[in-house]
């Protein structure tokens, strides 16, 4: 936990991890350390988005994923969009 202008940034974030062949990725959803690479080191996984198909495929593990959020984890807007769309936020 790091203090940035009045509040506190954890380095926990919910992010997606780019997976797949050239021009035709899929991502999973991980936690992560915000400091580790986007395609490097992860903590857990919880789902994945495949948007190459239509509709787009998104799985995540609601449970795990709220309780990540619950113990300070951060999504990204891209992961905060999909929660959304799936009812976990």
């Amino acid at each position: 936990m790091a203090y940035y202008g009045g509040e506190f940034k954890m380095a926990v974030k919910i992010r997606l991890r780019r997976m797949g062949a050239k021009k035709a990725p899929f991502y999973r959803i991980v936690v992560a350390d915000s400091r580790y690479p986007r395609d490097g080191r992860f903590i857990e996984e919880i789902g994945y988005y495949d948007p190459t198909k239509e509709p787009s495929i998104v799985k995540v593990d609601a449970d795990k994923a709220k309780q990540w959020i619950a113990n300070g984890a951060q999504p990204t807007d891209t992961v905060k969009v999909i929660f959304k769309k799936n009812n976990i936020l």
